[in-house]
């Protein structure tokens, strides 16, 4: 393995031990393009997290269904969530004289993402050797995967922004309320597409059932 193959490995657990360090060396010292690279490569490893989980969890974590599994979804679930924190984040941020770009952004979330990986993968299959009373394990790491999560949101966000802490947390609030008003728009907008092509439909069976 090259040094650069090393590096690129090596880089994403020193960030999520040494947040601070590692976040200041995102923004400053590393090519975007090259953090654009792992930030898709850590989207991927979470969704097949996420459908291996549904499929090889043990049942007594595992509140899917299986057969009822969409692959391509496990994607949306994971991109779609990420995509609106950006795109809301980025927006209130512009107005807030925030220092971050999109794509700094962008990588600084999906960078935080690893431990939700690292942590919730092993789990997929010591799920299925645990006994009942063993499942707070389970549940304690996946609480502690989350913790870690959100602190290297906060430490990316500081960062990227040049933020204190408390206007930080002002603004990773407001981000939530942004995401809650966007989610509002698209199903509003889904909705009224709906019923657009319905209307449509019902005009068209109209027209062919008198011609």
């Amino acid at each position: 393995m090259s040094p650069s193959s090393k590096e690129l490995v090596k880089y994403p657990f020193y960030l999520i031990v040494h947040p601070f360090n590692g976040y200041w060396e995102l923004k400053y010292e590393r090519s975007n393009k090259i953090n654009l690279v792992i930030s898709f490569v850590i989207l991927l490893l979470l969704s097949l997290t996420n459908i291996l989980h549904s499929q090889y969890a043990g049942f007594l974590v595992n509140l899917y269904n299986p057969k009822s599994m969409n692959s391509l979804m496990e994607f949306v679930y994971v991109l779609v969530p990420v995509l609106f924190w950006c795109v809301a984040n980025w927006s209130l941020t512009t107005l807030m004289d925030g220092e971050g770009k999109f794509v700094e952004i962008f990588n600084s979330t999906c960078f935080a993402l690893i431990p939700l990986v690292l942590i919730n993968f092993p789990w997929i299959w010591l799920s299925n050797v645990i006994a009942m009373e063993e499942t707070a394990f389970y549940h304690f790491s996946n609480s502690f995967a989350l913790i870690w999560f959100v602190f290297l949101l906060f430490v990316g966000n500081m960062t990227v922004h040049q933020y204190t802490p408390l206007k930080t947390i002002m603004t990773m609030l407001l981000t939530l309320v942004a995401i809650g008003f966007m989610a509002f728009l698209c199903l509003l907008f889904f909705s009224l597409v709906q019923q657009i092509i319905s209307f449509i439909s019902v005009i068209y069976q109209e027209i062919v059932m008198r011609g």
